[in-house]
């Protein structure tokens, strides 16, 4: 496998999971955006304003858990990376394991019936902050990749690039670039619609969908060569 189909693979896979994730936890946990910190923003703002919302305490609690995540993965692949380790392979250990804790506690708390039900909780926060060391990843280890949980701007670069093509004004790299942004594109609309359908049949069991390809990801990097240099 060359650099260009492993990057193909990788966004394609991460971005399958942000949206997997995303989308069934929002559909489970009352509205909880765990990959999307703007939306729980907003549903916070709406929640406010409409005194006949179910409790809010846990979309507020979701964007500390997404800045713990965010910062306990810094340190520790900076940590990792001070040694020369398997920084990727580490930390999607790491988000492999919160990822498990928020299909497990979900599970437990099934059939969910309130916001703020201690195992309803715990699975929402787990949830999140594995999305928030899913974000740091993307930042720190995998930037030469489109981002693989927001798509905004992946969408807004890809039709700049259409209309750049059908124009005549496309460069070298246009195709390239399109190329790059469009594949996380359409697997974040795939995971999303597979959640969705996961979700309905099996419950909380359907994120052993995004755990078995966290689990791939994972032995697939450990048996890369070590790093020869790395810097923190």
């Amino acid at each position: 496998m060359n650099t260009a189909q492993r990057n193909r693979l990788q966004s394609s896979g991460l971005a399958f999971l942000a949206a997997y994730v995303d989308t069934l936890g929002f559909i489970a946990l009352f509205g909880l955006f765990t990959a999307h910190v703007t939306g729980n923003f907003i549903l916070i703002g709406a929640a406010m304003a409409d005194t006949e919302q179910m409790s809010i305490l846990l979309k507020f609690l979701a964007f500390p858990a997404f800045i713990l995540g965010v910062a306990v993965a810094r340190v520790f692949i900076a940590a990792i990376l001070r040694r020369n380790g398997r920084a990727l392979g580490w930390s999607l250990l790491l988000q492999l394991v919160l990822l498990i804790g928020f299909m497990l506690c979900g599970i437990a708390a099934t059939p969910v019936q309130s916001p703020t039900a201690g195992w309803v909780m715990a699975s929402g926060l787990l949830g999140t902050a594995s999305m928030g060391v899913h974000s740091a990843i993307s930042r720190l280890l995998l930037a030469h990749l489109a981002p693989t949980s927001l798509m905004t701007g992946n969408v807004t670069q890809v039709v700049i690039d259409v209309v750049d093509m059908l124009r005549g004004a496309a460069d070298a790299g246009t195709t390239e670039r399109c190329i790059k942004f469009v594949w996380p594109v359409l697997s974040f609309g795939i995971g999303a619609i597979a959640a969705a359908f996961a979700y309905h049949l099996v419950g909380f069991a359907g994120l052993i969908v995004p755990v078995l390809i966290l689990v791939a990801m994972v032995v697939w990097e450990w048996r890369q060569p070590l790093p020869a240099k790395a810097a923190p």
